[in-house]
């Protein structure tokens, strides 16, 4: 997950440019992390409560791009 604004920039780059089947893959993956340290916020065994934050904006930056895609599919009439 990215820690500062150069490294946002490069992960977004890395999505953009990542196949959807990785970001999909990749987002499923942020999703069971972001599930498994909401329990472990709640309980008080979290270390750094400002992963939930980066993890929920990696989750929405990935699920951003795979909608642009879709979209952009979808004006050129293309299907999955």
């Amino acid at each position: 997950m990215p820690d500062n604004a150069s490294s946002t920039r490069d992960f977004l780059e890395q999505i953009k440019r990542a196949p959807s089947e990785e970001l999909v893959a990749r987002g499923r993956q942020i999703s069971e992390s972001l599930f498994n340290l909401r329990f472990r916020l709640a309980s008080g065994q979290v270390e750094d409560p400002k992963r939930l934050r980066k993890y929920k904006k990696a989750l929405a930056r990935i699920n951003t791009v795979l909608r642009a895609r879709e979209l952009a599919a979808d004006e050129r009439g293309e299907t999955k």
